[in-house]
């Protein structure tokens, strides 16, 4: 690798020229006898000349170091200048303008201290030495001294030996740090002082005069400049990144909210659209961002591209509007829409913004409580938590009633399917009204029976009398139903009744579970609904019992029931009191 050619100075061609002009005259002078013996002379002020064209050029030549100095200087300048408009990094910036005072101006280190906005100490920023390496904590050792004059006044310190210097007298840091040569000069932006360039060399002395003075004066603009810039860039870049942070919260608050939202501009385009309305409407954002709202909406309802108008023009507001739709890919729906003008912080109206709920699987899950409400009780749907109901069972006083069609079989030999499961659910539908209705548990339909029991899973006191009532009132409905049935249609339950102490609770798997009853309360009351007639309600006697003066009954012959040792006595109801 060729090494780089260094072109010579002015100084150097000058100092070249006069040392030439020297060694002329040097020998014009040892040879003048020798030319005065040969009767030859030098004209008269030969010499004279070239010693003053000799001192001349010196003059010259040290004056030209002084420009090629200066020239140095601003060369520096210059380029600390191409690195602050370059380069935005302040540190780059700050080391490179160190690392430059040290060398322009001999110093053995260089500080940049800068004021502390909230506690006003001065804290060193930049920290380098003549290795152009940073200095550590300790290294640290100035002249606190000359730091706050200059920062009280506002003017550059200069002394070429600190120790001698009188005004610097038995300083504590001057002393034990053994500083001598020290220039420090303020540093301002836009007139206010913001820090100090500290310079020194602590093994010559009067090494700083005027020039170095002026020098780093210059380069304490360019500081300046630098960090003004630097701290602009830092503040546009903080200001960015807030921006840039808040629209990621905004885009995680609306990416993570369960509603769809959606925003159009004044051209009605479509600028926002969260995940949920995404999976909402079956759909992406790159697909749905910039088309028209009101073509998107009016696939879901054909009067919501009017409500839309209204709330551009006239700032209303629309709250849960429903909507039952099928979306491609997902089927049938329903959809609840908020509509509300967006606004400005200065109030004025810059589209639309819309809140979408997805209710299908609510209202499937309402649709599935209504079914279960005509088996359960809504009373006691209401108070049962799902979260505390465990497999396995307890042991309840229960009133059990057992309610069989009867004449049943005999009648669907002789209807078609579709008119057999329409009379059997009439049947039923009046046998569930009349249990619900008294808050009732059905347990199950079995065909064309019913089970049902009362007092559990929420207690009732009177939870017999409850029983003896619904079945006086299935007996009434079914008189009713009677009136718009065919004859061959008009059948009648076979009801029977028992209290006792039961097993309840749940059986079966984690998968699939059933709420049911078992024990003798249980079988005694089917034994009895098999031995009851049509229309007829019978009731065990020690049921009846303890409900004797709030019913009308008829005592029967005891029933020989099957599994029973003894017989089982038994009451027919007649009515209420």
């Amino acid at each position: 690798m060729s090494t780089p050619t260094v072109r010579p100075s002015l100084g150097d061609h000058l100092l070249r020229i006069s040392r030439k002009a020297e060694e002329i005259r040097n020998k014009l002078e040892r040879y003048r006898e020798t030319l005065q013996r040969a009767r030859l002379d030098l004209p008269i002020g030969v010499l004279d000349q070239l010693r003053q064209i000799s001192g001349t050029l010196m003059e010259l030549q040290q004056e030209a170091e002084v420009h090629e100095q200066e020239r140095r200087n601003l060369q520096a300048l210059s380029e600390i200048g191409q690195v602050v408009n370059s380069s935005l990094d302040l540190q780059t910036v700050l080391n490179e303008v160190m690392d430059t005072i040290i060398r322009l101006t001999g110093a053995e280190r260089a500080f940049l201290m800068m004021r502390d906005e909230n506690s006003g100490e001065m804290e060193t920023l930049v920290a380098r030495n003549w290795e152009r390496v940073s200095l550590d904590d300790e290294e640290i050792q100035i002249s606190d001294t000359i730091v706050g004059q200059v920062v009280t006044s506002g003017d550059a310190v200069l002394t070429t030996n600190a120790q001698t210097d009188p005004r610097f007298d038995k300083m504590e840091s001057i002393v034990s740090f053994s500083l001598r040569s020290i220039l420090c000069v303020p540093l301002k932006v836009k007139g206010k002082l913001i820090g100090v360039i500290y310079a020194d060399n602590r093994a010559r002395e009067g090494l700083f005069k005027e020039k170095e003075r002026k020098l780093l004066m210059d380069f304490a603009n360019q500081a300046a400049v630098a960090l003004e810039n630097a701290r602009l860039f830092d503040s546009v870049k903080r200001s960015l990144d807030e921006v840039s942070e808040l629209k990621n919260l905004m885009e995680d608050v609306f990416n993570s909210i369960v509603s769809g939202v959606l925003t159009s501009d004044v051209e009605d385009a479509i600028t926002l659209c969260n995940r949920a309305a995404e999976n909402i409407l079956s759909t992406t954002r790159e697909v749905i961002l910039g088309t028209s709202l009101r073509q998107q909406l009016a696939s879901l309802s054909d009067d919501l591209s009017t409500k839309i108008e209204q709330v551009e023009k006239k700032d209303k507001r629309f709250r849960g509007l429903e909507v039952h739709t099928q979306i491609e890919d997902r089927g049938v729906v329903d959809l609840s829409l908020n509509l509300s003008p967006l606004k400005t912080a200065e109030d004025a109206t810059r589209g639309v913004a819309i809140v979408l709920d997805d209710l299908t699987e609510k209202r499937r899950l309402e649709a599935q409580r209504r079914l279960f409400e005509r088996m359960v009780s809504p009373a006691v749907i209401d108070q049962l938590d799902p979260d505390a109901l465990q497999l396995g069972g307890h042991r309840a006083q229960i009133t059990t009633l057992f309610a069989d069609i009867r004449g049943f079989t005999a009648f669907s030999e002789k209807e078609k399917p579709e008119t057999l499961m329409a009379v059997l659910n009439r049947y039923l539908a009046a046998a569930a009204e009349a249990i619900l209705r008294e808050e009732g548990t059905i347990d199950k339909f079995l065909g064309d029976a019913v089970m049902a029991w009362f007092n559990a899973p929420m207690p009732q006191k009177d939870h017999t009398l409850r029983a003896v009532r619904s079945a006086i009132a299935l007996k009434s409905s079914v008189e009713a139903l009677h009136r718009e049935l065919s004859e061959d249609g008009r059948l009648a339950f076979g009801i029977g009744i028992h209290a006792g102490e039961a097993l309840l609770g749940l059986v079966g798997t984690q998968q699939r579970v059933e709420y049911t009853a078992i024990g003798d309360c249980v079988n005694t009351a089917k034994r009895l609904q098999e031995n009851a007639a049509a229309g007829q309600i019978l009731i065990s006697r020690e049921t009846a019992k303890a409900i004797l003066k709030s019913i009308e009954v008829v005592e029967l012959p005891p029933i020989v029931a099957e599994g029973k040792e003894k017989p089982i006595e038994v009451y027919e109801i007649v009515g209420v009191n």
